[in-house]
């Protein structure tokens, strides 16, 4: 079933906490669910924290009660993850503080319609700049908003700035001279700046008689540290994928095409795309793809006007994966059935996000492919493969959903447009 449908509430799922699922009912009703993740219940034999006591709950149908429920019962599940590191954090920010102006911003749907991984980000970010301890032992995030004004802003970048190196015993690594080692986390630190900046903002515009309209995150003059990510060519693709399939990890390969052919991210690919959107049945012809990031769907017509295939290679994969599946559900599942579950498992969740990033170096690596590598650079591959095909503008945006200056706004996406996409790009390989 189409995520552009009536199942899907006015806020969109990415809107939900994590840890909630939300189901329709017979009668037309949401039900919304907190379930603690199963690796929660049963943590390897060595981890200290022993199982999460948390029992799962039915919330509130109204959703905004519903969010207030589940943030206590993240709070409570947070604590146990961290064995107790996030008590130290208020439960209750003093208004106008800087505290407060976070969690304002929080709540706000311009935080909430941002993907799991911008979240993260921010989150980081605020961490960074309201834990920051002051020389009074104040925390940062406990000042008011108006002692916060750009001489603070600029002292506290400076600050964040260099870290010292710690050895494998948290020690600090030392130099020929006796004297600690430091590294510049420029990126981060510029991110976390950036992410004030961003919640001041937003927070000013809902309080404008609390937040002063003066934003000391602004005007920063960060300077920048452009790193790029390494681009797979067409031949190190082929050889991922000849490789994946060489030792049975199909679900990668299969993962990795879909990146390269409709320059989908890794998290929409492994956590969004799900079993109904290939060839459903209001729509065979078609795959849906969900750009989180810019908040975009697009059906990917899978023929040309002739009804020849345009993606042979994956759809056929793609059609030996779904023969048997009954359901919705992750598209991409492990290729492993699990023995506990008696099935086969998501590679990705929102808690075990970096197995399936580990796993695929770990592929890479044994391919003799480039160290530098990553999931991503068969995206950035595939794109660069529609440069190379001398896709317009138009036709790239049509089915990445990039949102540039350099485009038109009034550039709109067809279908003929996606289907040049395919045929252009396939008439540019060798082995096509």
């Amino acid at each position: 079933m189409s995520r552009t449908s009536s199942d899907v509430p006015k806020q969109s799922k990415t809107a939900l906490p994590k840890y909630v699922r939300a189901r329709r009912m017979k009668s037309g009703a949401l039900t919304y669910y907190f379930e603690v993740p199963t690796w929660a219940r049963q943590p390897a034999a060595d981890d200290p924290r022993g199982p999460c006591r948390l029992d799962n709950e039915t919330l509130p149908s109204d959703f905004a009660a519903m969010r207030e429920r589940a943030a206590l019962l993240i709070a409570a599940f947070d604590s146990w993850r961290t064995q107790g590191a996030t008590d130290i954090v208020p439960a209750r920010a003093t208004q106008g503080t800087f505290d407060w102006l976070v969690t304002d911003y929080k709540s706000s749907d311009k935080y909430l319609k941002l993907s799991r991984s911008q979240k993260e980000n921010h989150e980081y970010g605020f961490g960074m700049v309201g834990n920051y301890t002051l020389k009074d032992g104040r925390r940062l995030g406990a000042l008011p908003l108006a002692d916060i004004h750009t001489g603070v802003t600029d002292r506290l970048h400076e600050a964040l700035l260099y870290v010292e190196v710690l050895d494998a015993d948290g020690r600090p690594v030392l130099d020929e001279k006796g004297s600690p080692v430091r590294r510049e986390r420029r990126t981060t630190v510029n991110h976390a700046m950036k992410s004030c900046r961003r919640a001041w903002f937003v927070a000013q515009r809902r309080n404008p008689k609390v937040v002063p309209a003066a934003n000391p995150f602004s005007k920063m003059g960060l300077k920048e540290e452009h790193e790029t990510t390494p681009t797979a060519t067409y031949e190190e693709y082929r050889a991922f994928i000849a490789y994946c399939d060489k030792v049975g990890s199909h679900s990668v390969a299969t993962a990795a095409m879909i990146a390269w052919e409709w320059w989908q991210r890794m998290d929409d690919i492994m956590m969004r795309l799900t079993r109904d959107d290939y060839r459903p049945k209001h729509r065979p012809g078609h795959a849906q793809v969900i750009h989180n990031k810019t908040n975009e769907l697009v059906w990917i017509p899978l023929f040309d006007s002739n009804g020849a295939p345009l993606y042979p290679e994956l759809m056929a994969r793609m059609d030996r994966m779904v023969a048997d599946r009954i359901g919705g559900g992750p598209l991409i599942l492990r290729d492993r059935i699990d023995r506990r579950l008696k099935a086969h498992r998501p590679w990705m969740t929102n808690e075990r996000i970096d197995d399936f990033r580990k796993h695929v170096k770990k592929l890479i690596l044994a391919a003799g492919l480039r160290e530098e590598l990553s999931f991503r650079s068969f995206r950035h591959g595939g794109l660069t493969e529609g440069g190379d095909a001398e896709l317009t503008d138009a036709e790239i945006r049509a089915q990445s959903r990039q949102k540039s200056n350099v485009l038109p706004t009034y550039v709109k996406a067809t279908e003929k447009q996606l289907i040049k996409v395919a045929q252009k790009r396939r008439a540019t390989r060798k082995d096509s």
